[in-house]
């Protein structure tokens, strides 16, 4: 009698590698897959938070806090009394910083501390746009060609590779290029400079759970392809994804930056951070407050999001079982 298999898909949780699973026979000769790991020692969202705390260290905790605070002010800070200070003229020109200007004003009378607040919004803002849409784009791209192999995943494997060797300044001055500079432009180079990056670790992933039992089961049982990948394939790389989300967001703000400082991103009279190390350049000498400040908040931003992405790594990495021989 032929053997049958139950569809794992058929259990509203996705299944997961860490699951275990045993099989017996019904009697009828019929294996049967069933799920053993279900609903044993589930601990509560509080206890987990607590877990996570601990596991991840105060450092991490200050660190997140750092980078939380950064993107909340800069989020309200439209709604703030001080946006008024971005205005021309508003306090003396060039003036070091004092307790009523935090980080001195610029060279047409407005408050770096109010244009930094700005810059942090920008910058967060078009970096986090490209890195998730690359994360999506790039995962399930991953997914289909380990998924398919052959010529469809060969033929990702050499695209990954062209964008790969085009430099990632170079390939953004080619994107504002055809684009024209602006915020679309920024958002345009840091999506495809992170792809392939995406692209080449879910892949990579991917390949080591297609062929697990439970996947294998579920194509036999008849689970749509689409089924496969999002129900049971993407739960065992959305651990990957998340950290290596965490490391491109550095690389989009370092690019965005790059590209404001040589006048290709936003455009005055908004502001990015870059775009303000390139306006306060010109006056380094007579009013180094306006590269200073910026710098130091890009600097301390991107060491934050670097930090708070090795942390991930080494929580959740430990925890993937090793690939089955």
């Amino acid at each position: 009698m032929a053997n049958s298999f139950s569809d794992s898909s058929d259990s509203d949780t996705p299944t997961s590698i860490h699951d275990s699973a045993s099989t017996h026979d019904n009697g009828h000769g019929d294996v049967l897959i069933e799920d053993s790991g279900a609903g044993a020692n589930n601990p509560s969202p509080g206890q987990r938070f607590t877990r996570l705390l601990r596991v991840a260290g105060p450092t991490t905790v200050i660190m997140v806090l750092i980078l939380l605070s950064m993107i909340f002010i800069g989020i309200i800070e439209p709604y703030l009394a001080i946006a008024d200070y971005k205005n021309i003229a508003s306090g003396p020109r060039r003036s070091a910083p004092t307790i009523q200007w935090l980080f001195g004003t610029d060279n047409l009378g407005r408050s770096v501390f109010a244009r930094v607040l700005e810059g942090i919004r920008l910058t967060f803002l078009l970096s986090v746009t490209a890195v998730v849409a690359a994360g999506i784009v790039g995962s399930f791209i991953g997914m289909a060609a380990a998924w398919y192999r052959g010529i469809f995943d060969t033929f990702i494997a050499r695209m990954a590779d062209v964008l790969f060797a085009f430099p990632s300044l170079i390939f953004g001055l080619i994107i504002s290029a055809i684009i024209g500079p602006g915020s679309f432009a920024a958002i345009v180079a840091i999506f495809f400079i992170v792809l392939p990056t995406m692209v080449r670790v879910v892949r990579g992933a991917a390949i080591g759970v297609v062929n697990r039992d439970f996947v294998v089961a579920a194509q036999i049982s008849g689970a749509s392809t689409a089924r496969i990948l999002f129900k049971h394939i993407f739960p065992n790389v959305a651990s990957v994804t998340v950290v290596q989300t965490a490391y491109l967001l550095s690389i989009g703000m370092i690019i965005e930056s790059s590209l404001s400082f040589l006048g290709l991103g936003v455009q005055p009279p908004a502001s990015s951070l870059g775009a303000l190390l390139r306006e306060g350049s010109a006056f380094l000498n007579i009013a180094p407050w306006m590269v200073l400040a910026p710098g130091a908040v890009l600097t301390l931003a991107i060491f934050c999001v670097n930090y708070v992405g090795d942390a991930a790594r080494s929580i959740i990495e430990p925890a993937q079982p090793r690939p089955l021989e």
